[in-house]
């Protein structure tokens, strides 16, 4: 068995300039990534970073909560998300720590930044010496990244607010945008001398950093998510809350390609492969999409089967509607899982907390002297995970109505008993 894994994780990738997607993870993807040699990451909401060389992936394990963002440097990978770490890869190891959500990473020659939703920026030297804090800003950071020469960070955050920073120092040196509204997303263009940003309320610019002129690439939807330059520079590609992406030639100046990437949910993450040829993107869906340039929108779109938790409610009953509505995102009710950022609930009755094997619990639930049942369940949901077991990974929720409780207890009753 361990022979044939070794020999399909060998598949190649599809040839690029070919439609292709990486199947395998068990929730949305919040970040890719790409490498020199052809490499893909993927970050995603189950958890987990998937390193593609083939078909099958080698799935880097370790992150407490979902993963949002991930890169390359060197030989080493990076990631961070919602358990405020940020990791390398191999191995692991906790880089750093924020006392909020990382939902955004930039490298350099020398340093790794991490924008953090506690409203600061960490800077972490390569070399493992003592690292910086930029802030706070006073908002929750979303995104980072270097100049060319790595002696200067650009950040953006829910303020609106485009800061510089001197690397050596680590002080802010100017505030080139204050747009009012939430920057989600950054992409630099140093050598062309350009900065382009993505806000909430659906605006995309580009900043002249020389001139200061602005040129606005704005269409009526929101919010921007997600920006991606090409290798050669000549594309840039914009991902929105609405499940579009829009290309715009960086040349001319002009949009030359707007489809509907989703059928249903955003695009959370873009990356260019490494020749260009092809546009990687990821969503609501469990599978990275990728496209040829030439040809977007001529293929499949990403999530064209609905996920459980966007099924019509009118089609189910009322228990698992809830079930659908608060767990199933994080949870299968399958006896193998599925990959997610939950553990199984398949024969969750009579259970201990935290002691399904394969699956990284938080230390609160481990030592918990929880056994699932009825009241267990209801309890969890009546108080809210946050209060009924405070420090675990499970996110805050509650359903406030008796009756609800009851028909999703009947409903994973039902669903999740083990077969005689």
């Amino acid at each position: 068995m361990r022979r044939l894994a070794l020999a399909l994780a060998l598949i190649p990738l599809p040839a690029l300039a070919e439609f292709f997607t990486l199947k395998g993870h068990g929730g949305p993807i919040m970040g890719i990534a790409t490498a020199p040699d052809g490499r893909i990451a993927t970050a995603s909401f189950d958890n987990s970073v998937g390193l593609w060389t083939g078909q099958n992936p080698e799935w880097l394990e370790g992150h407490e909560a979902a993963v949002n963002s991930v890169t390359f440097n060197g030989t080493a990978i990076y990631s961070a998300g919602d358990d405020f770490t940020l990791r390398r890869w191999p191995g692991g190891d906790v880089v750093g720590r924020h006392k909020g959500k990382i939902v955004g990473l930039a490298a350099s020659k020398t340093h790794i930044a991490t924008a953090s939703w506690d409203g600061t920026i960490g800077l972490w030297p390569m070399d493992g010496s003592r690292p910086i804090q930029l802030g706070p800003t006073g908002s929750g950071v979303n995104a980072v990244v270097f100049s060319a020469d790595g002696t200067q960070l650009y950040s953006a955050g829910a303020d609106g607010t485009l800061r510089v920073w001197d690397v050596g120092s680590g002080q802010e040196t100017d505030r080139l945008i204050e747009h009012g509204f939430g920057i989600n997303e950054l992409v630099l263009n140093s050598q062309d001398g350009w900065i382009a940003y993505g806000a909430v309320d659906g605006v995309t610019r580009i900043l002249d950093l020389t001139t200061g002129d602005v040129r606005d690439f704005s269409l009526d939807r929101r919010p921007i998510l997600a920006l991606a330059l090409s290798p050669d520079r000549s594309k840039l590609a914009v991902g929105d809350g609405q499940g579009y992406i829009m290309m715009i030639d960086t040349t001319g100046w002009r949009i030359v390609q707007d489809f509907r990437a989703t059928l249903r949910g955003p695009v959370w993450a873009l990356a260019f492969s490494e020749d260009g040829q092809n546009l990687h993107a990821g969503g609501i869906d469990e599978a990275m999409y990728s496209w040829p340039v030439t040809s977007l929108g001529e293929q499949s779109q990403m999530a064209a089967t609905e996920p459980s938790f966007l099924k019509n409610p009118e089609e189910m009953g009322n228990g698992e509607r809830q079930f659908a509505r608060k767990c199933s995102i994080c949870h299968s009710l399958t006896p193998a899982g599925q990959r997610r950022a939950g553990p199984t609930l398949h024969g969750i009755f009579g259970r201990e907390a935290g002691t399904l094997p394969g699956y990284f619990y938080s230390d609160t639930l481990q030592d918990s002297d929880i056994v699932w049942n009825e009241e267990t369940i209801n309890a969890l949901f009546d108080e809210g995970p946050d209060h009924y077991i405070p420090g675990s990974k499970m996110p805050m929720q509650r359903i406030t109505q008796a009756q609800d409780r009851i028909d999703l207890i009947a409903f994973l009753r039902r669903t999740t008993a083990p077969e005689d």
